[in-house]
């Protein structure tokens, strides 16, 4: 079941194009990455799926409701955490959590055990009665992503939810992320791409505005993968090395990856065509050439990101 839905949304701020006519469906059960480089239009597109800024053309839904023509209605299922958390500062914990469960209708019990769940799930017992702004960036973080959930929403719309947590916490929110996303639809914001890869079941990638790439992460990795790849890595930086490495590459197309302390990784793509790794080590060898691994090439989301948005430019 589809439970947001944004057809054609676009936002221009002055002569800049934001977003440039992005749709996506998000069905219960999913957890979306949504990723694009810096500047993207990814936090102005959910601001739009969240009605907390208006397009210049086009819809969005939360459950059904129009976010413009039904606020109230798309707003009781949403649950948001947007760039940078803001919160009342000088409120502690748990007043500022009360008072979100209460403007969310929770009263009585039903409140007194959304308050505690939060406090259980989200680790706030050792700051729960501290002022907001006492409290680290990832306290803070993880009190807004408690807002978020306080009232157990359908949808919920996290803007970089791990930003400025420790390992041990991003760790904690993530498999809290995995322990309710059957039951929701859950649509991340991040820069970190491993994130996408550890809780993800869809990765919808934007540059400029639009959806470049919209599949699954293992899907994505698959596709960078056609056609085989070998990774060479030598003990030498000098030009001719690099090139006497693609006379023995059998045609492919070779790329220079990285060159660090004094080694350049190198890949030879061979498109369409099989490639032998161990074929290619030998001769390599025995043209006694300063190679350290040779090996076939498997792409990373990182690869795929940089390959897909650069694209436009």
């Amino acid at each position: 079941m589809t439970l947001v839905s944004a057809k054609e949304v676009r936002k221009r701020f002055g002569d800049m194009v934001a977003v440039d006519g992005i749709s996506l469906d998000v069905a219960r059960g999913e957890v979306v990455g949504f990723l694009g480089p810096n500047g993207a239009g990814k936090s102005t597109t959910m601001k739009m799926i969240t009605g907390f800024l208006e397009p210049d053309a086009g819809s969005a839904e939360i459950c059904g409701h129009d976010v413009w023509a039904d606020p109230v209605a798309a707003k009781a299922r949403l649950g948001y955490l947007p760039e940078g958390a803001p919160a009342y500062g000088d409120m502690p914990v748990a007043d500022f959590l009360t008072f979100c469960g209460k403007m969310r209708g929770l009263r009585g019990g039903q409140l007194q055990n959304r308050l505690a769940e939060m406090v259980e799930r989200v680790r706030l017992a050792e700051v729960w009665s501290r002022p907001i702004e006492a409290l680290s960036k990832g306290y803070r973080r993880r009190v807004g992503i408690a807002q978020a959930l306080i009232h157990d929403p359908d949808v919920l719309i996290l803007d970089e939810p791990t930003d400025g947590l420790d390992p041990n916490q991003k760790h904690e929110m993530r498999e809290l992320i995995r322990t309710i996303a059957p039951n929701k639809c859950i649509i991340v914001s991040t820069h970190i791409l491993e994130e996408v890869e550890a809780i993800c079941s869809r990765a919808v990638i934007i540059a400029k505005g639009r959806i470049v790439a919209d599949a699954t992460p293992h899907e994505l990795l698959d596709r960078a993968a056609e056609g085989r790849a070998i990774r060479v890595t030598i003990g030498a930086p000098e030009a001719e090395v690099v090139e006497r490495i693609k006379s023995y590459a059998d045609g492919a197309e070779l790329e220079v990856m990285e060159r660090i302390n004094g080694s350049t990784r190198v890949l030879l793509h061979y498109g369409d065509r099989p490639a032998d790794a161990a074929d290619l080590a030998q001769q390599l060898k025995s043209a006694e050439l300063p190679v350290e691994e040779v090996g076939f090439w498997r792409p990373r989301l990182e690869d795929v990101f940089r390959n897909v948005t650069s694209r436009l430019n």
